[in-house]
């Protein structure tokens, strides 16, 4: 548990140094508004934290998985290529990532699998965990089997993979709906990701 805290804390850190955990007042893609903003591609452009994260949570699922190793590490692009990538570096297996196509998750670009090969699910962010159900099923549609899913970070989605699920930090954020958003009842400007803060930009 103490090394559990102390990658925790660690990684808070990095992503703080990075930018990937922003504290203020967001407008996200769903429309909700957010006193926390997590983007961890921010994280992920630096070699050496993306490194550390993919080691870290190589060794969570290690510990949670015990013996077993997997045969792959599957990821949904574009979020999940970079993490997915240090995690099978780590664990010294072959990577292979998923897209959509016509709303569908699927393998393309000459990946395959092999039947019964064991895959581990790795993400950066779940949040509702829906990405991570699609990759599930198109690996095991493909005649693969999922050892386990992962992340970096748990947005404190409440689920269940059939599989044991394992993250690095887990945090529960609340989000809003403009219309009962304390920050802009108090006057806080909101900004969207991506964007900078203009004048009168509020919900």
């Amino acid at each position: 548990m103490a090394e559990r805290a102390e990658t925790e804390s660690k990684l808070v850190e990095l992503m703080e140094e990075s930018g990937a955990l922003l504290s203020g007042h967001f407008k996200l893609s769903s429309g909700l508004h957010s006193e926390k903003y997590i983007q961890c591609a921010r994280l992920l452009e630096d070699p050496a934290r993306a490194e550390y994260a993919g080691r870290r949570l190589a060794e969570a699922l290690g510990h949670e998985l015990g013996s077993e190793k997997p045969d792959l590490i599957i990821s949904p692009a574009l979020g999940g290529v970079i993490i997915g990538h240090e995690v099978a570096r780590a664990m010294g297996v072959r990577f292979i990532f998923t897209e959509r196509v016509d709303g569908k998750m699927t393998l393309r670009r000459g990946f395959g699998i092999e039947e019964g090969e064991r895959a581990i699910v790795v993400e950066d962010v779940v949040t509702t965990g829906g990405s991570t159900r699609e990759v599930i099923a198109a690996l095991e549609e493909a005649g693969g089997r999922v050892m386990a899913a992962s992340s970096i970070v748990n947005r404190g989605a409440q689920v269940d993979f059939g599989v044991p699920f394992v993250s690095l930090y887990n945090v529960n954020i609340t989000n809003h709906e403009p219309d009962a958003c304390p920050l802009c009842k108090s006057g806080v400007p909101v900004v969207k990701p991506g964007s900078r803060p203009r004048a009168g930009d509020k919900a």
